[in-house]
Order: structure tokens, then C-alpha cells, then sequence
């Protein structure tokens, strides 16, 4: 993508209803986000983050065919959300909206217990050892779950990464979490949920037209 053309979403994100764009800084001073999402919807209804949306695709199709639940994707990187917000102001899709930011900061957006499910789809798998604190399943992360989300608030993993399905299952098995679901290729599965191969991102019908496995983890995590 062209910086002309991301200069254009980046302002064309400034005016977007539906997008909220709060530095490190705004969050670290001010927490006036958290225990306010349901004032931003106007409803009481639950509320589901997809972790690292790229282009919104998967809070979209989610939104579209959940009226009642109120969708969130966060991401660091506006020019590609930037797709996902402009398709729910056109398909006036009011259960939606996006925040930039980094995803190690969800604590100081949200309340306890304030979300009721979060999806991580195809996130890097960060897979050199030096990586490990930016994998978006590992200890830290895990936590900073917990803490937004309500008791027994469910989590799921999409990925394509078979490193990263090993890595969060050893590492779930390992601290006693609760795996609930987990297949190495949902595909082939003929019992898989079937709410998670009926939505599927353009990477993720790349991946299949190449033959290569899709995984999945559904868990819940336990202190």
C-alpha cells in the first residue's frame, strides 16, 4: 500500500464514527474507556474483541449475523481496519467499531469482567524465541484476558500457525486452563463449531486453496 493511500484511510479514520484511536499515553493517564463501552453502543449487550483484526473482516461477518452482540477489533494498524470501518458505517452496522492500539493494552480499556468472548485469528506466531512476550497467547497476555473478561468468558484461537496451536495448548495443559475444543484442522473435522469455519478472513481462503491446515483452540482460562 502506497503512503498516499494510507496518509488518505489514516484521515478518513479520524472521521469515522465508529473508530476510536487513543495513544498509550491518553490510556495510561486517562480511564475513562473502561466500564463505557455499552454508553459507546448504547445497549447493554455483549460485548466480543477480535485480537489483531487486520482488515475487520472477521468482526464484520460476526456483526452481520449477531445483531445482539456488540463487536470490537482492535488493532496497531488503522490502514488496514481502515476497510472493516468504512463496510459497517456503508452496511450501517451499529454493533461494531475498531480501536487502535496496542493489544498489551486491553486492561486499561476495559473493566473486569466487561467482555464476554475474545477470537485471536491468525495472529504472528512470533516464532523465534526473543518473540516469545508478543505472542498474543502467552502468560502475560493470558491474564490481561481474564481480567476483562467475565467468568468462564470464552477465548478462541484461529490460526494457521501449527507452532502457535502447540505452543498455546502445551502452554494451556501446562498452567490447568480449560481446553473446551481443539483440532489441528478444523476442516477436516466433520464436528467442528460451526461458527468458526462459516466466517473466514482472505488470508484464511488463501491458506485453504493451498491445501494448508487451519487450527483451532476454543478455552477458558482459570486462576
Amino acid at each position: 500500500m502506497g503512503s498516499k493511500n494510507k496518509l488518505k484511510r489514516f484521515r478518513e479514520n479520524d472521521t469515522f464514527s465508529n473508530v476510536i484511536q487513543p495513544t498509550r499515553e491518553e490510556l495510561l493517564n486517562d480511564s475513562s474507556l473502561k466500564g463505557n463501552w455499552h454508553t459507546h453502543f448504547k445497549n447493554n449487550n455483549p460485548i466480543v474483541l477480535e485480537l489483531g483484526c487486520g482488515k475487520g473482516e472477521y468482526t464484520i461477518d460476526l456483526a452481520r449475523k449477531n445483531p445482539t452482540i456488540n463487536y470490537i477489533g482492535i488493532d496497531l494498524k488503522g490502514a488496514r481496519f481502515w476497510r472493516g470501518a468504512k463496510t459497517a458505517l456503508e452496511e450501517n452496522l451499529t454493533n461494531v467499531a475498531f480501536i487502535r492500539t496496542q493489544i498489551e493494552l486491553i486492561d486499561l480499556l476495559f473493566n473486569e469482567n466487561e467482555v464476554t468472548e475474545i477470537w485471536i485469528t491468525f495472529p504472528d506466531p512470533q516464532i523465534k524465541y526473543t518473540r516469545t512476550k508478543h505472542r498474543l497467547t502467552n502468560a502475560d497476555f493470558l491474564k490481561k484476558y481474564h481480567y476483562v473478561l467475565i467468568p468462564n468468558g470464552i477465548v478462541n484461537l484461529k490460526t494457521d500457525s501449527e507452532f502457535m496451536h502447540g505452543y498455546t495448548l502445551g502452554l494451556l495443559h501446562g498452567a490447568g486452563h480449560e481446553v473446551l475444543y481443539a483440532h489441528h484442522n478444523i476442516y477436516k473435522n466433520t464436528h467442528s463449531p460451526a461458527e468458526v469455519t462459516a466466517t473466514q478472513t482472505f488470508y484464511e481462503k488463501q491458506y485453504l486453496e493451498k491445501g494448508k491446515p487451519i487450527t483451532y483452540i476454543k478455552f477458558i482460562i482459570r486462576y
